[in-house]
């Protein structure tokens, strides 16, 4: 067996292919309208049509209907929870970590927001991003402490 130098390394079969000359007259199989058609727009030379150009059709761009408002990509993702839900609970201590571990909130939250929604009747400490007043009344009048975080 021979040792294969690199000028022995030639492409496979089919895999390159000569580039069509157009405009060379009529043997060469492109010749006259050079594959540009008879007449029209595409047959004159600096013909370049814009993005988005769909042969005189109605463009996408103008036939469907224009995007309102905007998207916030800042957005802040809160946990929310009733009063009523942490009575029901049965913990001493409700914040984010204790709720994430019981697996009731999103992992993505990043703040908890407690609302007044039902009726408490424990002692509970609650620490939490914002109480709505009626919560934080409740809360405490339970004898429970209320911390914002």
């Amino acid at each position: 067996m021979s040792n294969i130098t690199l000028e022995d390394l030639r492409p496979a079969n089919g895999a390159t292919k000569k580039s069509v000359r157009v405009g060379r007259g009529r043997s060469s199989g492109c010749g006259k309208t050079s594959s540009r058609g008879h007449n029209g727009e595409g047959q004159r030379s600096g013909n370049s049509s814009k993005r988005g150009f769909e042969g005189g059709q109605m463009p996408a761009y103008r036939r469907l209907p224009k995007l309102k408002g905007f998207q916030v990509y800042s957005k802040v993702n809160y946990a929310q929870i009733n009063v009523g839900r942490i009575d029901a609970l049965g913990l001493k201590e409700v914040s984010l970590e204790t709720l994430k571990e019981k697996m009731t909130i999103h992992p993505s939250c990043v703040g908890l927001r407690v609302l007044g929604n039902g009726e408490i009747k424990k002692a509970v400490t609650v620490k939490a991003v914002y109480f709505t007043p009626s919560a934080k009344e409740k809360i405490e009048a339970a004898g429970g402490k209320v911390e914002i975080v």
